[in-house]
């Protein structure tokens, strides 16, 4: 059982302002719907609103999640929705988030020489961390009338929880400061399932694009069994990538499956099922993915 929770990385001390505002980051998976329940039994302190980052790819389950969470009478603080841009529709058209270049998903290839390569991953960035980041300075603006906000003005809370504290990255702006409550408290994932079963609440799904190329393929089956059209987004994604522009701007067979094989077709058992050694892959993203 984890520790009591004896305050949050973000409180001030010795004189030091407090940030005006604090936020948590609600990617509505485990550790971050544990983090905004105990945020609504009063463990963390005040927390100002959550905030949901939409790439409009989630699978059908995490949005039902969410619906939830954002119905009456569960949290006591707004959850706002943020969106920029539509990651599977624009990957499909070959374009990002300004509306040119292409989404910089981290896809699997191989090159016409036949080595392997992954792709660039700037989709969190794209469509999590911009968006929310825009959000900020937009409050910011409408709370003080002054264009840009000053340095750790907001407190961002996101749920990292000690088995993946690889993942916990400073802020990139110096206006966001990035505090992780359930590392404070020393919170594994299965803590945080722990804590939800012992108040009732139900187990969250795995918040995850469904064209993350990151999946396991635990995750691939997942999602194949509880989102079966969330799925077959995903595999008709992943054959349009050796059909369009990106191939050919790759030079290189794309794939979302790390087996360079078409997800249709591709061998979901686990390594632990074929007999080989697991390879956990927990520095995947910013912090800001399937929290």
């Amino acid at each position: 059982m984890p520790p009591a929770f004896r305050g949050f990385r973000g409180d001030r001390g010795g004189g030091v302002t407090a940030p005006a505002l604090r936020i948590l980051s609600l990617g509505a998976g485990v550790q971050s719907t544990t983090m905004a329940l105990m945020a609504a039994h009063g463990l963390l302190g005040h927390v100002d609103a959550a905030i949901f980052a939409d790439t409009g790819a989630e699978p059908a389950p995490v949005y039902d999640h969410l619906r939830w969470l954002t119905s009456p009478n569960v949290l006591p603080f707004p959850v706002h929705v943020v969106m920029r841009g539509h990651l599977r529709d624009d990957m499909r058209a070959d374009l990002n988030t300004t509306g040119g270049r292409f989404v910089s998903v981290p896809f699997f290839g191989r090159t016409p020489a036949g080595a392997t390569m992954m792709a660039r991953r700037q989709c969190t960035s794209e469509y999590k961390l911009k968006p929310i980041r825009a959000w900020v300075v937009q409050e910011y603006q409408r709370r003080t009338g002054l264009s840009r906000p000053t340095a750790s003005w907001c407190e961002m809370l996101i749920g990292i929880s000690v088995d993946e504290v690889i993942r916990a990255k400073p802020s990139r702006v110096r206006y966001i400061d990035n505090a992780h409550p359930l590392l404070d408290v020393r919170m594994r994932r299965w803590d945080c399932l722990r804590w939800l079963d012992r108040h009732g609440y139900p187990r969250p799904p795995k918040s995850a694009c469904s064209e993350c190329p990151f999946r396991t393929n635990a995750e691939w089956r997942w999602l194949r069994e509880n989102d079966p059209a969330g799925f077959e987004h995903a595999c008709v994604s992943d054959e349009m990538l050796r059909q369009g522009i990106q191939a050919g701007r790759f030079q290189s067979e794309l794939y979302l499956h790390r087996s360079l094989v078409p997800l249709r077709v591709a061998d979901l058992r686990s390594d632990e099922e074929r007999g080989q050694l697991a390879m956990p892959m927990l520095n995947e993203c910013e912090g800001m993915c399937g929290v």
